[in-house]
């Protein structure tokens, strides 16, 4: 049987600083893919850490890969990760409290910035507090996990209104996915839903990730001749191609700093 939902307080300056994303940090809304990106591939650098010695927890879900999913008629925005995940206990110790987010340190480095609006998104991830900065976009955020090895999930809920929700839950396979319920953008904002929009942002910010980041694209294919309807002289008669979703790495995966001169393009050095 599920545990029942228990509605927890998040620590003063947790709270504190939700208030300065919700409120405050509009200059550079984007980062929040980078950060929650982030966070999926740390997640899975700690399962293949712990494989050394626990080589077993890996299973059969070998293919390492952060997958984004992004729904334009929702508004929702997703990054699930096959990673470590977390347990009950993880998930209340990881999230919420200030001695795991660095969010006093957060605080205290923001506090000595002349342009808080300017510095904040680089404090955000230099601090490790990149899962609150989902809150620049999203009006409510739902974390489901499954920590490697263990049977049942976990689901935590929060609108950063100051509590969130927390209770046990189902989930396939290991790892963590997070949702996103999309605030109504305003002028100006990039559409994060937009194909275009987020693969320009992985580029930018998570090409050297060393996990594959996927999503499910559309393309043209063509059909095959067999499917086709052809005509007496045997030429196809209406469409010969047709639209398809697939599964689409968005990342190089190699740092460009890792490249020798020689194989770093123009474009690549100017980004």
């Amino acid at each position: 049987m599920p545990s029942k939902k228990e509605t927890h307080q998040f620590k003063t300056e947790v709270q504190q600083l939700l208030n300065l994303i919700i409120n405050s940090l509009y200059s550079n809304k984007e980062i929040f893919i980078r950060e929650l990106i982030s966070n999926a591939s740390d997640a899975i650098d700690k399962l293949r850490f712990k494989t050394q010695t626990e080589p077993e927890i890996l299973g059969k879900d070998a293919d390492f890969k952060i997958k984004i999913t992004a729904d334009g008629i929702k508004q929702t925005f997703e990054v699930a990760d096959n990673g470590i995940g977390m347990t009950h206990d993880e998930v209340l110790e990881n999230i919420g409290t200030i001695a795991k987010s660095g969010t006093g340190s957060f605080m205290e480095a923001l506090s000595l910035s002349k342009d808080k609006e300017l510095l904040a998104p680089e404090l955000i991830g230099q601090f490790g507090v990149g899962f609150y900065s989902a809150f620049i976009v999203a009006e409510k955020v739902t974390l489901i996990t499954r920590a490697a090895g263990e049977k049942t999930a976990t689901k935590w809920v929060s609108t950063g209104d100051g509590s969130f929700t927390i209770e046990e839950t189902t989930k396939a396979d290991r790892g963590t996915t997070i949702t996103l319920n999309l605030k109504k953008a305003e002028k100006g904002d990039p559409d994060f839903t937009d194909e275009w929009t987020i693969r320009g942002i992985v580029k930018q910010h998570s090409d050297f990730v060393n996990y594959p980041i996927v999503m499910d694209v559309e393309k043209e294919e063509p059909i095959p001749q067999e499917e086709q309807i052809l005509d007496s002289d045997g030429k196809p008669v209406g469409e010969t191609t047709r639209r398809v979703r697939q599964e689409e790495t968005l990342n190089s995966m190699k740092a460009i700093w890792s490249k020798s001169k020689e194989d770093v393009t123009e474009d690549e050095y100017k980004e």
